[in-house]
């Protein structure tokens, strides 16, 4: 069986084609991983491996994206990126090109929170002609709140104060913790298999965007999309918008405000009012969302497109060859640095300067002990003398002396022994231990 010629792809022509797949397929995604691997070249782009317990993708942000990070990246370190999938076609790599990076924990529910808000518009249940009107004539709400919080007392007020005929049925449960957002869609649950209220009123006072993440559950989001009843969403203050919020059928900034909308005041008009600006800033919510979608869908086609990629492509591939090059020229480097240090040590070891060295310390140490035998010599020899002195003197006739005896020498010099070897009128010398004495003999 014979393949056609154009199903026969070159290396280049299937990483380009794999490149263009992976970038129109995933788009945007959000990652939290540990970085490895970190590179920063003299491009000012930056390389990383980003990787879990498990696995690992190569990564790159260039030097454009990279300056809106308010932190130098450190191997090692947690953090929480944005970016596209794509192909490094020479090496036919899959990796991820960063657009932002934030450390891990900071900003991680908000961006939580964008992504599952794009997501569930994409899905519509933000829609605006899925939104049901507020039922005619109210007679009983369903108020899925905490059974003790501010929130239900301040509805209740209101009701009271406006239309005491309306009665309230309280679903109670959780508004806040791990457990909330399963405990609301069964409160959801409950009152949809009861159908007992008219509508419904899903609210709590103000908070952190951590107090009121359980309204960002995207469970709960379906479980209020799929109710039989309508729901108004009055959670947290103005400033407080959640998930919740965007796919109740009505938006209400307060508790209090909740059930102001939910009760007929004949006599005042500003309910109304409100009403309608509630769902007019409601509609133009969805409309920006709407928008920021297209936008988002449109850039992210415009930089799949954009030429800027070829580019990017290239400066990583220089990138890529440099550090090779760097690398290398290092081992050569260190390769010839220590065939130098051998080479000196082995010339060293046979210079004449290191032989004349070594015969300077033969010479030394010689004649070191050649002092050292001398001394010795001397020392034993001078111990000898001394003992010959000793000797000498104990026979010495000095030494006899000293023991009150002398000596007598005529003058020839010849020592006297006997009396008769003498004359008279001879003059005589007699020596003592200490000085002479001349006598003449009679």
């Amino acid at each position: 069986m014979k393949s056609s010629k154009n199903n026969v792809y070159t290396v280049s022509r299937l990483n380009g084609e794999v490149r263009q797949l992976l970038e129109g397929e995933l788009g945007k995604v959000w990652l939290e991983a540990e970085i490895s691997n970190f590179v920063s070249p003299n491009s000012g782009h930056w390389y990383m491996t980003l990787k879990d317990s498990r696995s690992q993708i190569r990564c790159a942000m260039f030097k454009g994206r990279n300056q809106t990070v308010p932190f130098k990246p450190v191997n090692g370190q947690q953090v929480l990126v944005k970016g596209s999938i794509s192909v490094y076609e020479p090496r036919g790599d899959y990796q991820l090109l960063l657009e932002s990076m934030l450390p891990a924990g900071d900003g991680l529910l908000a961006q939580q929170y964008e992504a599952l808000k794009l997501k569930l518009a994409a899905e519509g249940l933000f829609a605006t002609e899925t939104k049901r009107p507020l039922p005619q004539n109210i007679q009983r709400i369903g108020v899925i709140t905490s059974a003790t919080g501010a929130a239900v007392r301040d509805v209740v007020k209101v009701l009271s104060t406006r239309d005491p005929s309306i009665e309230v049925v309280v679903y109670p449960t959780q508004v806040q913790g791990a457990t909330a957002a399963k405990q609301i869609i069964n409160a959801i649950s409950t009152a949809n298999r009861r159908l007992e209220v008219d509508i419904l009123l899903l609210t709590r006072g103000g908070g952190s965007l951590e107090d009121l993440w359980c309204f960002n559950d995207e469970d709960l989001a379906h479980a209020i999309y799929n109710s039989a009843l309508p729901v108004v969403s009055a959670v947290g203050h103005e400033i407080d918008t959640t998930i919740s919020d965007y796919v109740a059928d009505v938006r209400a900034p307060t508790p209090s405000a909740g059930a102001e909308l939910l009760s007929d005041d004949k006599g005042n008009k500003t309910q109304k009012l409100n009403l309608t600006f509630s769902r007019l800033r409601q509609s133009m919510r969805h409309y920006l969302l709407h928008q920021s979608t297209q936008l988002s869908e449109l850039s992210h086609q415009l930089q799949r497109e954009d030429p800027k990629r070829q580019l990017q492509q290239l400066e990583q591939r220089f990138d890529e060859m440099q550090l090779k090059l760097e690398s290398a020229l290092r081992h050569k480097l260190a390769n010839a640095t220590l065939a130098q240090q051998q080479l000196k040590s082995r010339l060293q070891q046979r210079s004449p300067a290191h032989k004349l060295t070594l015969e300077q310390n033969k010479v030394g140490y010689l004649t070191n002990r050649l002092k050292e035998a001398m001394k010795a010599r001397l020392v034993n020899a001078n111990q000898q003398v001394n003992y010959s002195a000793h000797q000498l003197e104990t026979v010495s006739p000095l030494a006899t002396l000293s023991r009150g005896y002398s000596i007598t020498r005529d003058g020839k010099g010849n020592i006297l022994q006997n009396a008769q070897q003498v004359k008279a009128g001879e003059t005589l010398t007699t020596k003592l231990h200490q000085g002479e004495i001349k006598s003449v003999v009679v």
